[in-house]
């Protein structure tokens, strides 16, 4: 009986990749319960607070630019001290800033609300080196396909945040309190269990991404780095390198298109007459979208390659947008987000797995971290960009600016040279992964 690698697509996972595999999953389950108790509830505390619907993206702006915020120096944390103590920090920063929006929402105070806010965007921004310590657990042929069984997690955390507002407004007449208030002041007992999963992830997934043959027997020997890898360490050199510099962009490409499209979602529905419940399913189908495909995309991008799946998901957020700003009835304009999201997901898989094969370990929390700056600032700026779009030019104007700013990273990944269909056939090293690569 022939027994196949673990180091090649299709092999067994070793039992202890196997095992913190599923507690980084079930970690970033945890994670998403709490991100998506931000544009749930954001909104409507905001409203409530100030009387107006004037500062209704406050909270989603400030989650934003915290994220933006935090991308470098927590991946600074991770390379310095460990995966798991960037994702530590990320969960306590979680933890402290949702007790203080359920105070905020007692008290009645904005200012609180924003302290809390900015907490919880630089807790749920750490929480992005999930997808390192994933890539950090697989070697390059198997490197995408680690990243789609934690991301995957994120879908069971989506539909994991309803139950626990759900429950909060059960119980809530029994304390007396706000439901908005109580629904926060429940994070921490998500929280803390996430905790104990990730000081269950051992040993540190930089530990093993530095000794990969340890774990996979066969894997051959990890050769020095090319002589076309990047020549240093830091944004400056990572700009500088092509692959990383395509990444970068299509990165906030797929981000910014991504959050403009759902900031705009509910304005298209709404135009079209439909209510709130309709609404938010739409929502939930995105959100569907972005995570429910993450395996099998995963998968994909180990056997097409990256370049070719970001260039899949640059096209299909084109479509996504497409349909989202011209569409004209509600199952199109839906259609289009769920859409965004999948092309989203296809872009941020490859992406990342790009990113981890040419970059060596130690510096990959920083590289990942270069890269969220770039999605994060582009989900800051590219919103703000849609209001005066659509108050000047109508809706439909929104699918020439998102097609024509995903145009720019598709005509860079045509220059990317990667061998074609399979890049990486067989168990070689992590930096063996830029061979294909210029």
């Amino acid at each position: 009986m022939v027994v196949r690698s673990s180091a090649v697509r299709g092999g067994p996972i070793p039992s202890i990749i196997k095992r913190n595999t599923f507690l980084l999953a079930a970690t970033q389950a945890f994670v998403g319960i709490g991100t998506q108790m931000v544009p749930t509830m954001g909104a409507i505390i905001v409203t409530q607070m100030v009387g107006t619907a004037y500062l209704v993206g406050l909270a989603a702006s400030l989650q934003n630019v915290s994220r933006f915020l935090i991308a470098y120096p927590i991946g600074w944390v991770a390379d310095t001290l460990g995966r798991r103590v960037a994702l530590w920090f990320g969960h306590a920063l979680c933890t402290v800033g949702a007790l203080i929006i359920g105070t905020s929402v007692l008290w009645m105070s904005l200012p609180l609300f924003v302290v809390g806010m900015l907490l919880i965007g630089l807790g749920v921004g750490a929480g992005q080196q999930l997808r390192l310590a994933a890539a950090d657990l697989y070697p390059p042929a198997r490197r995408a396909e680690g990243l789609g069984y934690v991301l995957t997690g994120s879908l069971v955390g989506a539909l994991g945040g309803p139950v626990v507002i759900g429950f909060a407004q059960q119980i809530a007449p029994s304390f007396s309190m706000d439901p908005l208030a109580l629904s926060w002041f429940l994070m921490p007992a998500v929280m803390i269990p996430s905790m104990l999963l990730v000081f269950g992830i051992r040993p540190d997934p930089r530990e093993i991404a530095t000794n990969l043959r340890h774990y996979y027997p066969d894997l051959r020997e990890e050769p020095k780095l090319r002589a076309d890898a990047p020549s240093g360490t830091g944004p400056r050199a990572w700009l500088r390198h092509y692959p990383l510099r395509v990444a970068f962009v299509a990165g906030f490409a797929a981000q910014g298109v991504m959050t403009l499209m759902m900031a705009m979602t509910s304005l298209a529905l709404a135009h079209h007459g439909h209510d709130l419940p309709m609404i938010s399913l739409a929502v939930a189908i995105h959100v569907v979208g972005m995570f429910g495909l993450s395996l099998p995309i995963g998968r994909l991008t180990d056997r097409l390659g990256r370049r070719w799946m970001m260039m899949i998901g640059t096209w299909v957020s084109a479509a996504g947008g497409l349909f989202v700003a011209v569409g004209v009835d509600y199952w199109a304009v839906t259609l289009g987000t769920a859409l965004v999201g999948v092309g989203w997901c296809c872009t941020n898989v490859a992406s990342t797995a790009l990113i981890a094969d040419l970059v060596p370990a130690r510096d990959r929390g920083r590289a990942i971290g270069t890269n969220d700056s770039f999605a994060n600032a582009g989900s800051i700026f590219l919103p703000l960009l849609g209001g005066p779009v659509v108050e000047l030019a109508g809706l439909p104007s929104l699918a020439i600016v998102s097609t024509g700013l995903l145009l720019i990273p598709l005509l860079m990944l045509v220059k990317l040279n990667e061998n074609a269909r399979q890049p990486l056939p067989k168990p070689v090293a992590s930096s063996q992964a830029a061979s294909g690569l210029r």
